[in-house]
């Protein structure tokens, strides 16, 4: 069947602050801006200072009032999550809502971060792990949505090299990446329950849609789109039912993180055909998602990387 444009209305989020990683460009600027327009006061922590700000500039165009709040946050680092957490954790407000949203995607070549971590696992699932951990003292009472990936339907973690050390594949690197800091959202939720920490965590992913990830980025040594990002960019346009567009990607996550009907602990994306398009819905986690052992052995292994210690 032909694609029907999908969008979903976020409640009032007057009083609200919420925190978007990844919150300068893509899925995560639409979710910002979405969460502004609806009241919420938005923090918005980017790697490139002048790029948040023109996000947010961006942002007050389209909503006029909007209250936004640009910090420094490179997420491949640990001391630079180190540093905003110690600066919110100072100033003493709490979170309602964090959105782990930011993500680097498929670099060609293998690349190590200052902490000697493999660029895609720091920053798509440790920086987002350490910056909750250390954020907890402030999230009692929030709501914390991570975003997952369609990659990690059939993924592994690869814990014979978990650093990519012998024989980079940068497609099996980034499944890798997502299914961990997938596996961490549905784990801190069982973790909050447990252990009375008071926050509600769960899972999204935007299907397939045309986001910036599929850039050429020539920074991240891709010169020019590949031809299976060119189909995924045409497929976003059409009416088919087998990609959509950025803005239709941002909706599973609005939705697991502001609808009152999502809960902690679930899974949420596209409700089309294959969760590859269409309005946001629960849906049943894929395999790798439902394994609490290897949760387990991934927060764990993510503690003694990180050095971080949940203590609220």
């Amino acid at each position: 069947m032909p694609r029907t444009p999908v969008d979903i209305t976020v409640p009032d989020l007057s009083g609200t602050r919420a925190l978007v990683t990844g919150a300068s460009d893509g899925v995560g600027l639409i979710v910002a801006e979405r969460l502004a327009r609806a009241g919420a006061d938005v923090l918005m922590p980017v790697r490139n200072r002048a790029k948040g700000i023109a996000a947010a500039d961006r942002i007050r165009a389209a909503a006029p009032g909007a209250t936004l709040d640009v910090r420094e946050l490179d997420l491949a680092s640990q001391a630079s999550v180190r540093r905003l957490a110690t600066e919110l954790l100072a100033e003493g407000r709490p979170l309602d809502l964090l959105i782990n949203n930011a993500g680097v995607m498929t670099p060609p070549e293998r690349r190590v971060t200052e902490d000697g971590f493999e660029l895609q696992l720091a920053t798509n699932h440790l920086g987002h792990f350490a910056l909750v951990g250390r954020l907890l003292p402030l999230l009692r009472g929030a709501r914390v949505t991570t975003q997952s990936s369609v990659a990690v339907r059939r993924a592994a973690v690869h814990w014979d090299d978990l650093q990519w050390q012998q024989g980079y594949d940068a497609q099996k690197a980034y499944a890798s990446s997502k299914l961990a800091v997938s596996l961490f959202g549905l784990h801190l939720d069982r973790l909050s329950r447990e252990r009375g920490w008071g926050l509600a965590s769960n899972v999204s992913h935007p299907g397939i849609s045309a986001t910036n990830l599929l850039a050429s980025q020539p920074a991240m040594g891709r010169a020019e789109d590949t031809r299976a990002v060119r189909v995924i960019r045409w497929l976003a346009t059409s009416r088919l039912p087998f990609a959509q567009t950025a803005a239709e990607g941002a909706l599973p996550a609005l939705y697991a993180a502001t609808d009152p009907r999502a809960e902690g602990g679930r899974f949420y994306g596209p409700g089309g055909f294959q969760h590859a398009s269409g309005a946001p819905a629960e849906q049943k986690p894929y395999p790798p998602l439902t394994d609490v052992a290897e949760a387990e052995r991934v927060w764990a292994v993510s503690g003694e990387l990180t050095g971080v210690k949940w203590t609220p």
